[in-house]
């Protein structure tokens, strides 16, 4: 404290800046994207190392239930990378999508209640 008052430093607003975007939305088509990237590029470098090692593919044959045309083969990876991609790309949206809106709803909650704390002063006074 210099002069009775309190010194700002550096350090809130780097803290204040990085508050700041941790709370920004997450943009729903881009992280979708890039699920459904990951996940393609998982599906088929999983088949593909199958086929290299020539392991037992059980693992993998549960992909056939979901992806249809899915096979543990070039042509199968190629399938299950679409699909995966498909399936990235849904839940990633829908993750970010529930993300922001319960961000949203607790900013919500939070300025409300910081604005009926300010009011009921002001009422009890009338």
């Amino acid at each position: 404290m210099a002069g009775g008052m309190p010194v700002s430093t550096d350090n809130e607003a780097v803290m204040e800046r990085q508050l700041e975007l941790a709370f920004l939305p997450l943009h729903k088509r881009a992280f979708g994207m890039a699920a459904g990237f990951v996940s393609a590029v998982m599906v088929f470098a999983a088949t593909l190392m199958h086929l290299a090692r020539a392991e037992d593919p059980q693992p993998l044959i549960l992909l056939a239930q979901f992806f249809t045309g899915y096979t543990i083969s070039v042509e199968g990876a190629f399938i299950g990378a679409f699909w995966a991609a498909v399936a990235g790309f849904v839940i990633g949206w829908f993750f970010a999508f529930c993300r922001n809106f319960a961000l949203a709803v607790s900013a919500f909650i939070v300025r409300t209640r910081a604005d009926l704390r300010e009011v009921k002063g002001f009422l009890d006074h009338i």
